[in-house]
């Protein structure tokens, strides 16, 4: 039976999991994710979890957050004047904003604090800081 090797194509189902347990991401219900082992087309920590798996495998990876998303990264929060916000967005953290930079490239950011003068916008990954589990079965080697 072949085994997984940097340069293949696979089709993966997978789960996603943080430390508490809750799901963020699942490719159940959907189609497959098919990518090339080696290619950095993944987060690095599961990229590099394939090698040697072998079709119908199925495993649990933990994937901690420097081969994920990264740590936070405090130079991608940015406070933003208040008045510079439209009214009719509303002001809570959490929220989802996209924003465009002064060279015309666009953005998600969330707002991670808001305070009398400022709004503080975080451009980090969602997922940066956070230790990451996967549940995965390879379904194909191509």
């Amino acid at each position: 039976m072949s085994e997984v090797k940097a340069g293949d194509t696979v089709s993966i189902h997978y789960t996603g999991t943080l430390n508490d347990g809750s799901v963020f991401d699942s490719s159940e219900g959907n189609e497959p994710l098919q990518f090339t082992v080696g290619s950095g087309q993944i987060i690095a920590g599961l990229d590099k979890a394939l090698p040697g798996m072998t079709v119908g495998e199925e495993k649990t990876v933990n994937v901690p957050a420097d081969e994920a998303y990264g740590q936070k990264d405090p130079r991608a929060m940015q406070p933003v004047p208040r008045e510079q916000f439209p009214a009719d967005i509303p002001l809570e953290i959490g929220i989802q904003l996209q924003v465009q930079t002064p060279n015309g490239q666009v953005m998600s950011v969330s707002i991670a604090e808001v305070g009398e003068e400022a709004v503080v916008l975080d451009a980090n990954h969602p997922l940066a800081g956070k230790d990451l589990t996967f549940a995965i079965k390879l379904l194909s080697i191509n």
